[in-house]
């Protein structure tokens, strides 16, 4: 591939997000978005005859988690896989239950910081965002064939952009004379559909338009509650589950699973007892997540937006 790898970066929330796990020296613990093993490493120190199963969806990250973690090699397992499929995952491994999985969601900074992975909004490069780069769908196609309706729908959607209709029919226009190839075009073609005074001051113009492309090229947003949920259907008693989410829309379906799964009955208040006999699966122990620290902030400016909810197995 040719990149160098480098994950050198502090990892986001990490004392928190140990702490969150609470971390049992035999157990079982999933780490769902690898990275270069930063979150992997801490927790892998802390055990004694347990296991660490990480599990990244992409190549360079798994490679750069295993140099790592070389001496740790004989407490982990590494999958190139999506967190999505943990349950799938585990199963394929003989392992019926756990006793903690993390996920940190969004992109990496070592996805970032490669320019030529097409991620950032700061650097020209060609048009790709894909975390795995064995996947077909990539921004280039999402930029260049997708219907105006359906890049207003992305942006808006997934972005949160409310220049989402200007932006996608200026996209429209300008891929007639010729296909939109590079984030460099594509931040220009953005800059121009907003108002100056728009422009000005706060968030790259660009920002909402790539993280809403980066989502759908990825299926990010939609992996969120499926995984929550078989998650908490492997986990031991006790067990905890600790999500990282970097922006709202990431953050409420996390509360809101969380919420669903911490509720018991929900049968209708007209009827005078239970019938559904739905139990409460977990109880929620962040009511507030967990944010960085000033000290982090300091240290890791792309931390700012992180949010750390924790939920332990009933």
């Amino acid at each position: 591939m040719g990149e160098k790898i480098n994950f050198s970066h502090r990892s986001v929330l990490l004392d928190e997000c140990i702490e969150a796990l609470d971390i049992k020296p035999d157990g079982i613990y999933v780490d769902g978005t690898a990275g270069g093993g930063g979150h992997s490493l801490e927790i892998v120190k802390r055990l004694n005859g347990g296991r660490l199963i990480a599990i990244d969806r992409d190549d360079a990250a798994i490679a750069a988690a295993g140099e790592r973690l070389r001496d740790y090699a004989d407490k982990v397992t590494f999958v190139r896989n999506n967190f999505s499929s943990v349950a799938d995952v585990c199963q394929m491994l003989g392992i019926d239950k756990i006793d903690g999985i993390l996920l940190d969601l969004g992109v990496s900074s070592y996805q970032l910081d490669t320019v030529e992975r097409g991620f950032t909004h700061n650097a020209d490069a060609p048009l790709d965002m894909r975390m795995d780069r064995r996947a077909e769908l990539d921004a280039y196609t999402v930029v260049n064939t997708y219907s105006a309706d359906e890049l207003k729908r992305v942006i808006w959607n997934w972005g949160e952009e409310r220049f989402a209709p200007k932006i996608a029919a200026a996209i429209a226009r300008r891929r007639e004379q010729k296909p939109i190839e590079t984030t460099g075009e594509l931040v220009d073609i953005i800059k121009s559909a907003i108002p100056a005074a728009a422009r000005e001051g706060g968030h790259h113009p660009a920002k909402r338009t790539f993280q809403a492309i980066r989502i759908e090229v990825n299926g990010e947003l939609d992996a969120i509650e499926p995984t929550i949920r078989s998650a908490t259907d492997m986990l031991a008693p006790g067990g905890r589950i600790a999500i990282i989410t970097f922006h709202s829309l990431e953050d409420r379906i996390v509360k809101q699973t969380y919420a669903d799964l911490a509720s018991g009955c929900n049968c209708p208040r007209s009827l005078p007892v239970c019938v559904c006999g739905r139990k409460p699966q977990v109880s929620v122990l962040t009511r507030k997540p967990i944010i960085p620290s000033e000290r982090e902030l300091e240290e890791n400016p792309r931390s700012r937006s992180a949010k750390l909810r924790v939920a332990q197995k009933i």
